[in-house]
């Protein structure tokens, strides 16, 4: 089957043509029939398989025509993050340009201003965080009685980052005489109830098995220790021929703390995560897409649904706490039927995690390597270096002495704190990707 047959236009399909596809993917093909139809659906299909398209390309047949009315958008689409919001405006931009259909991206991190000048000259399709579009609403800025097509992108997602009250809120304000479109990767027992409650007897697809890691993926695991992670992961991408990656940590700190030992030691690389402002988060994705970042380093905000095409590699510094999340990390890569690589780094305190993911993907995962030896200069300069910012480590052992020679009775004066440097906040300078035990103890744990 081809786009042809799927009972889409000719600027439709001209502007598909013009992108280079020819055939559409699976949850296309399934999905794009029932949109047409006015249906509900509930689409499931895990990450990479296309399913922006599978929605957006019906809407924009749907609604080419009518017009849309000053802050009444006749569509809603909505995302978890501003970059998955961002995305889906990229995809009406590429299959509507030759419809004239007008668009607007409400996600916080931008001018407010600017997205109510885009409310009040209409819009056919609003594309909106949930956060930032009862912002709006509250403030009298924007009407839903005039949505028609409703549509809850990374419905899974949404529940992860306690959205679904505010989605609930949402729907509340939208007509009942809508069509709703409800997509997920997996279908945990609360999307099923939202699907339940506010879908008109859906439809639906699924063209994998939930949270089923894509087949064009070939992911690995590797047992390292905390101490030696970062070296590991060095040595696997130095030993693989990487065009990108994206590297996936737990905590946002440790994003920024990994991106800049990248660039210290001569790669490029660029850290990505929620904190950062939205111009900047931006930036850094364009820069990653267009080749001039190699290494993108980031939390899960770039977990979920984000588009970039050939990305060779993923690589967890982290074994994520939510097994879903490892589909999704994973899933950045093998997209679009392209093969991709995928390698996880994993320590004895990981064993948990682990299980949890073997457990939902439904196989085992192998283990390759071993762990990566700490070069020798690395390793000779850490005690100096120790040595040189703890002076005090050997004070525990010379008050043992001192007290065996006191007498009887009489205890050993301990020194007072200076003002400067409260003795409580005196710890021993610990590398980042070290854990605490031995000479790395905290001072103040000692006493």
């Amino acid at each position: 089957m081809d786009f042809s047959e799927l009972g889409l236009s000719d600027a439709i399909l001209k502007a598909i043509a013009d992108i280079g596809y020819t055939t559409p993917t699976p949850i296309q093909e399934q999905a794009i029939p029932i949109v047409l139809m006015a249906r509900d659906l509930v689409g499931l299909a895990q990450t990479g398989t296309g399913k922006t398209a599978g929605f957006t390309l019906p809407m924009i047949e749907m609604l080419s025509s009518g017009r849309a009315r000053t802050r009444m958008p006749r569509s809603l689409v909505l995302a978890p993050t501003r970059e998955l919001a961002a995305q889906v405006a990229e995809n009406f931009d590429k299959y509507g340009k030759y419809c004239k259909l007008t668009k607007a991206l409400l996600v916080g991190g931008e001018s407010m201003g600017e997205q109510i000048k885009a409310l009040e000259k209409g819009v056919d399709v609003l594309i909106a965080t949930p956060g930032r579009l009862l912002d709006l609403f509250e403030r009298g800025q924007i009407l839903l009685n005039d949505i028609k097509i409703l549509v809850i992108d990374e419905a899974d997602r949404m529940l992860d980052m306690g959205f679904i009250p505010d989605i609930e809120k949402i729907i509340s304000k939208i007509p009942p005489t809508r069509q709703t479109l409800l997509f997920s990767a997996t279908m945990p027992p609360e999307i099923k109830n939202l699907a339940e409650r506010f879908l008109s007897n859906p439809k639906s697809v699924s063209v994998a098995p939930p949270a089923s890691p894509a087949q064009t993926v070939d992911h690995r695991m590797m047992m390292t220790t905390t101490r030696q992670k970062k070296q590991a992961l060095k040595n696997l991408i130095d030993s693989e021929q990487i065009k990108n990656a994206f590297v996936f940590c737990n905590r946002k700190k440790d994003v920024d703390l990994l991106g800049k030992w990248f660039r210290d030691h001569g790669y490029s690389a660029a850290a990505l995560h929620g904190d950062m402002i939205q111009s900047k988060r931006t930036e850094t994705l364009q820069a990653f897409k267009d080749g001039k970042i190699v290494l993108l380093v980031c939390s899960d905000v770039a977990a979920r649904g984000l588009d970039v095409s050939g990305v060779s590699h993923v690589f967890n510094y982290d074994v994520p706490f939510n097994a879903d999340d490892y589909v999704h990390r994973i899933g950045r890569t093998g997209r679009a039927g392209a093969s991709g690589r995928a390698w996880t780094l994993v320590t004895d305190d990981d064993e948990n995690l682990v299980a949890a993911i073997k457990k939902l993907v439904g196989r085992d995962i192998p283990f390759e390597g071993a762990v990566a030896p700490v070069q020798e200069a690395e390793t000779s300069e850490q005690p100096v270096a120790r040595a040189k910012k703890t002076p005090r480590s050997a004070a525990p052992q010379e008050k043992t002495k001192n007290m065996q020679d006191m007498p009887r009775g009489k205890k050993p004066s301990s020194p007072k704190p200076t003002s400067r440097t409260p003795e409580r906040f005196v710890q021993e300078d610990v590398d980042e990707g070290e854990g605490f035990g031995g000479s790395n103890i905290p001072a103040f744990l000692r006493r």
